[in-house]
């Protein structure tokens, strides 16, 4: 019965329910909306302040400033941001699932079990991108004025797509080791502040040494480096291998987890 191609039926079956949940349910406008706000506050409160301060550790080369310069710089932290606040919607779909006992009753059905969290994830990273399009035209219509051409954005958002699937995988975890829908809201929060401590909204280089040296060494640093890279123009070198890195290692890590909790006694 678990064949594969039972598996992709049941799993476009999944598919497809969600996004019709997400059809009745809509929480697109709720997550591009937030990164929406945080992008105009940033540009326009305190973008001219941050963006007189930015220098050559920006990576937007020589003389870049004001608040122009900053509308650049910030971009990639906001999409993370985007991209965070989408799994954070699918922790809490995968907790009413579980809350309210439709997976009791798809365990008593000949499916393939691993269907129901393929169809969730799937949902989730077609919902986050088309977030991020939304994000990122709006950036367009406040002056972002990208670099650089189609390779560079398709690599960029194959490197959304691919943080977007990490993302998740960890958060259908994080929704189904909680026991309540609110818990499983809150739970993702780490996520959608890692940016804040990353060389999203300032670069590393101001931070004092202990924070700069997290700034630099967690996951959301190399990715927010290498699409600033993409998009407005600079060398990715190592650091796109590293992002790619961090983004395989999330998404085996998210997705080994989910799959050992859905494995457990349904009554947890």
């Amino acid at each position: 019965m678990n064949t594969f191609p039972l598996y992709l039926t049941d799993s476009a079956t999944m598919f497809r329910r969600n996004v019709r949940h997400m059809r009745r349910y809509p929480m697109l406008f709720f997550i591009a909306g937030i990164p929406i706000v945080l992008l105009l506050l940033f540009v326009y409160v305190l973008g001219g302040t941050l963006g007189a301060g930015l220098g050559a550790g920006a990576g937007l080369g020589t003389g870049a400033a004001g608040r122009a310069a900053y509308i650049a710089y910030v971009v990639p932290g906001i999409l993370l941001i985007t991209v965070a606040g989408g799994g954070q919607g699918t922790a809490i779909a995968v907790a009413m699932d579980l809350t309210e006992g439709i997976v009791a009753r798809f365990r008593t059905m000949p499916i393939s079990r691993a269907s129901f969290l393929t169809g969730h994830v799937l949902a989730n990273v077609a919902q986050t991108m088309l977030a991020v399009l939304i994000v990122v035209l709006v950036a367009l219509l406040i002056g972002f004025r990208p670099s650089t051409g189609p390779a560079e954005w398709l690599a960029a958002t194959g490197l959304l797509a691919l943080i977007a699937l990490a993302l998740t995988w960890i958060c259908v975890a994080l929704g189904m080791v909680t026991r309540s829908v609110e818990a499983a809201s809150n739970l993702p929060m780490p996520l959608i502040l890692l940016p804040f401590f990353g060389s999203g909204f300032v670069p590393t280089a101001s931070m004092p040494d202990p924070l700069r040296w997290f700034a630099d060494n967690q996951p959301f640093t190399p990715i927010m480096e290498t699409l600033r890279r993409l998009l407005i123009g600079g060398d990715v070198g190592s650091t796109g291998l590293i992002a790619v890195a961090w983004c395989v290692a999330i998404t085996v890590v998210g997705y080994a987890w989910a799959k050992r909790l859905f494995a457990r006694d349904p009554s947890r």
